[in-house]
């Protein structure tokens, strides 16, 4: 298991820097955390007596790892899980929030251990889930991270201005794809035909 900080250094590399996409629901963003989140957290970075685009500009990376451990591992308790999980879990919850949880307990129950789908880490979610690490520890983190490519499949099927983030302008696999890989075994990964079926069906 990697050390915490060191996935939250690497979810930082794959965000990336500041971004402002229209297509996109977080609005203005830079290493992952959205202006939305600086509101919430009422960082006013500038110091100008409001959080706008500005402050977002000037986050410091040091400042975003900051937010991710506190906000997005620490206070969701992704430290509870088992080992196999938290890498996984901790990059979705930064990129989806809630949902990344809610995708585990949907896939727990899938899995035969029913738990209430509420995108909160409790002590019913935190037993499953070691329960089912415990029998099957790399099969559940390929699960996880297969349950991930399929949700942002999913997000792309139901919102075409989103398919960009899945699928590249040259036809390859998107940036969402190719982050669900990152986590799953690589026998799982989608060959080059693989993935052109799946989106076949997008203009």
């Amino acid at each position: 298991m990697k050390d915490v900080q060191d996935i939250a250094r690497e979810i930082v590399q794959r965000e990336g820097g500041f971004v402002d996409d229209p297509d996109d629901p977080g609005g203005a963003t830079k290493f992952g955390v959205t202006i939305h989140t600086l509101r919430r957290l009422g960082m006013d970075i500038d110091g100008d007596g409001d959080v706008d685009v500005n402050d977002v500009r000037q986050l410091s990376v040091a400042q975003a790892q900051e937010i991710f451990l506190k906000h997005y591992y620490e206070r969701p308790r992704i430290g509870m899980l088992p080992d196999c999980l938290r890498a996984s879990v901790f990059d979705m919850y930064v990129n989806a929030g809630a949902q990344a949880v809610k995708i585990l307990q949907r896939l727990l129950g899938e899995m035969g251990v029913p738990v209430q789908v509420d995108g909160v880490i409790g002590a019913q979610t935190i037993g499953a889930a070691k329960k089912m690490a415990k029998l099957a520890p790399d099969h559940l983190a390929d699960a996880y991270g297969i349950s991930r490519r399929n949700y942002y499949f999913r997000l792309a099927d139901k919102r075409p201005k989103s398919r960009k983030y899945a699928r590249r302008q040259d036809g390859g696999k998107g940036g969402w794809i190719t982050r669900a890989e990152t986590f799953i075994s690589r026998r799982y990964h989608l060959s080059d035909a693989e993935f052109q079926q799946r989106v076949s069906l997008w203009v």
